[in-house]
């Protein structure tokens, strides 16, 4: 009420003193152009006059001058005429004005300067008058002075209409003003904020609502914005809160991201700083403005909460068109943008160097060497010095963040930075150095095909906790390791000696966040029939079942294998033609390098192939859909398949297989897991295949779609509960709480310091 009125009370104030000075000035000038009218009209009649009175003035005939001033006198609006002597007395005056009227005095100083006549505006008897002064002549000889009056009171009259037309106007537009503020007040702010109030009063009591219609006016959306805000966290904090009581209840542990939190801070003596190349914010231009956007990474969701948790460092490469717009001047930012809770550090590398380091010796290189999935890796001298300048690079960004912060903890992420613990360590001997190797490890024969091996063990060796996915990967390290440098492996603690430095090397299979694949709580979606027939209709594709794949388009996901593992499906049972189709999400990566390029119009014309074979009528067997979809878009074909398949010729771990389980809340589906997958090591419920053989894909196909429902929702249930308990933040808790029991030797930093 007290906004309201204050409001109200400017804008009257203000309209008042802008239509006061809008008036005055109309009033002025109108004034001076009356005026103005009336002094033309009383100079042409004089001028008219002079030459009327002249004659008779100069022969004395004053009764020819009374009577001319009599005739001329009884015109409208002229209020009368007098004719002066050179003395200044009356010879003449209308008779109407002498009965109304005492003739002024005639101002002979100010005429005597006029070169025409002088005009002036005088009140007479309480009337305003204006009077105009012309001499008389005869010849050279001045005879007297015709005066003209008119009655100049209408002028004053005007005015006053003026003004009283003001205040009215005034009154309304403040009537009307007053209205229209009360209105908008009401519909623009008090309204939705009334609403918005119950709404958090609802929340805060803890009844659920669907979000009102926020005030999206430019001066309240930081208010909406934060109260949304304020809600997420709320909801976050009630979700965590009663999992945390039935977690009590039941007597079980599940790692969550409040858990996480509290273990870090009972675990961390120091700042954390993670290094990735993928950045955890992107920024791009929207139009006029800039938007934040989170790229889809398992690694985002992970390391997040970590860095949330402890106002870490994130330091990462500066990829979007407008990154470099939202950095201060020492290339940093906080985020999150809506509630910052750690530095995000961003690294800027040039197009020939990125080209370089990760095209070129990271994914043309060290991918397909450590992937073994037949494309022959390719090294280059220039790649490998654009490797060793963008490890440099990094580096420099992280002792420039470190620099004055004890007790701290770097985690690197992945095979873009195997030189950068090394780096780290000559410099910084005292910080812990974890690094989380996420693409499989090869045989010591493999790896020896990389003409800088041994600079590379080096690097990953300053490092004190090498990270895997699997116990295979760590001893294939270890045994290369030992086939390609000096040095002392201790396999009973799984740790390498070198340079008087330890570093251990550890399994810690990576995993999902199992709360964002399941749905709202008090919601019930459509049944994954429903959902399938929805999906495949927006295809023009109709089919009884339905089968889903999500992969990045890359050599080492088996697509092509698939695909063909269906098509000997097809063959094999003739019966599901017409009645299966597999849906194939296919992500475009890395296009710049040939082999991705060729990979892609393969994995096309594969699919145009067989569906060209077996295509009948409004079914076909294989739709591919080759863009990037987010989570969102992917989770539906995941609740309404009937069995997902995840067929890669090598991978470190493979997150589609954890993402399908962890969304199938109804425990139906079943899963086709490749032996060659990280992932073969936890959900060892899947049905396990080997891609290279079709007849076994074949095969697992039909035993998922004619598995008795028992056993389906059985193994689903058993994988979802490893999911479930072996999350994403039990990986980061465990990881972290191992690299921070790390000792260092006092011995190791005193001689790399020396």
């Amino acid at each position: 009420m007290r906004l309201s009125l204050r409001l109200i009370l400017s804008l009257v104030v203000g309209i008042t003193l802008v239509t006061f000075f809008i008036s005055r000035n109309e009033v002025r000038s109108e004034k001076q152009g009356l005026r103005a009218d009336l002094q033309r009209k009383a100079q042409i009649l004089a001028e008219s006059l002079q030459e009327i009175v002249e004659p008779p003035l100069a022969r004395g005939e004053h009764r020819e001058l009374r009577r001319i001033v009599e005739r001329f006198g009884d015109r409208q609006s002229l209020a009368g005429v007098v004719i002066y002597d050179t003395d200044g007395r009356v010879l003449a005056e209308s008779s109407g004005f002498a009965a109304q009227f005492t003739p002024p005095r005639v101002p002979f100083d100010q005429l005597t300067k006029q070169d025409q006549g002088y005009s002036e505006f005088l009140t007479l008897d309480g009337t305003r008058m204006h009077a105009y002064y012309l001499r008389l002549s005869d010849g050279d000889t001045r005879t007297g002075v015709l005066a003209i009056f008119h009655d100049a009171s209408y002028i004053e009259a005007q005015s006053d209409r003026i003004w009283r037309e003001t205040v009215w106007h005034v009154i309304a537009q403040v009537l009307l003003v007053v209205l229209v503020t009360i209105l908008i007040l009401r519909w623009t702010i008090v309204q939705p904020i009334s609403r918005m109030a119950q709404w958090m009063k609802d929340l805060r009591s803890g009844v659920v609502h669907p979000r009102p219609n926020l005030p999206k006016e430019d001066f309240l959306a930081p208010f909406s914005q934060e109260v949304v805000n304020f809600a997420h966290s709320l909801a976050e904090a009630r979700a965590a809160a009663a999992e945390e009581a039935r977690l009590r209840e039941t007597g079980a542990s599940l790692w969550t991201p409040e858990r996480l939190r509290v273990s870090l801070q009972s675990k961390l003596r120091g700042s954390l700083f993670v290094v990735s190349n993928r950045e955890p914010y992107v920024h791009t231009h929207r139009g006029k403005g800039i938007e934040a956007s989170v790229p889809a990474s398992g690694l985002v969701t992970a390391l997040e909460p970590v860095l949330r948790a402890c106002n870490g460092t994130w330091i990462a490469y500066g990829s979007g068109e407008a990154d470099k717009e939202t950095v201060d001047d020492h290339d940093r930012l906080r985020v999150p943008p809506d509630s910052p809770e750690y530095t995000l550090r961003r690294v800027w590398l040039t197009k020939e160097e990125e080209q370089g380091y990760y095209y070129g010796f990271s994914n043309e290189g060290l991918w397909p060497l450590c992937h073994i999935a037949h494309t022959r890796p390719i090294f280059r001298s220039s790649d490998w010095q654009s490797y060793q300048v963008a490890n440099r690079r990094f580096a420099d960004a992280v002792l420039e963040e470190m620099d004055g912060s004890e007790h701290a903890l770097l985690l690197v992420q992945d095979y873009h930075f195997a030189l950068l613990p090394r780096m780290i360590k000559d410099v910084r001997p005292d910080v812990r150095v974890a690094i989380f190797w996420h693409i499989p490890w090869p045989n010591p024969e493999a790896f020896g095909i990389c003409p800088w091996q041994r600079e590379l063990l080096d690097g990953l060796l300053g490092a004190d906790l090498v990270a895997f996915h699997t116990q295979a990967h760590c001893n294939n390290f270890l045994e290369t390791v030992d086939a390609a440098l000096e040095s002392r492996i201790e396999w009973e603690h799984f740790s390498v000696k070198r340079r008087e430095h330890v570093t251990f090397v550890r399994p810690f299979p990576i995993s999902v966040d199992f709360r964002e694949t399941q749905p709202a709580p008090d919601t019930v979606g459509p049944s994954a029939y429903d959902l399938r027939a929805s999906l495949l209709k927006g295809f023009g594709v109709q089919a009884s079942f339905l089968g889903i794949g999500v992969d990045r388009v890359d050599y080492t996901k088996g697509i092509i294998e698939r695909f063909r593992g269906i098509e000997r499906f097809l063959e094999k049972c003739p019966e599901y033609r017409g009645r299966f189709t597999f849906v194939q999400i296919g992500a475009p990566s890395r296009t710049t390098i040939p082999r991705y390029h060729d990979l892609l119009n393969e994995v096309e014309v594969e699919a145009t192939r067989i569906n060209a074979r077996f295509v009948n009528g409004n079914w076909k067997p294989i739709v591919l859909l080759t863009r990037h979809h987010s989570h969102q878009e992917i989770l539906p074909y995941y609740r309404a398949a009937d069995l997902c398949m995840v067929t890669s010729l090598h991978d470190g771990m493979n997150l589609v297989a954890k993402e399908f389980v962890a969304a199938r809340d109804d425990e139906e589906g079943a899963l086709i897991l490749s032996q060659f997958t990280g992932a073969t090591r936890e959900l060892r419920d899947a049905l396990i295949v080997n891609p290279y053989d079709t007849d076994q894909l074949a095969a697992a196909i039909q035993t998922a779609l004619e598995m008795d429902a028992n056993e389906r929702q059985a193994r689903m249930r058993r994988m979802r509960q490893i999911v479930k308990e072996h999350n994403v933040f039990r990986w980061a808790g465990n990881l972290i709480a191992e690299l921070a029991e790390i000792r260092i030797e006092e011995t190791e930093v005193a001689l790399k310091q020396s």
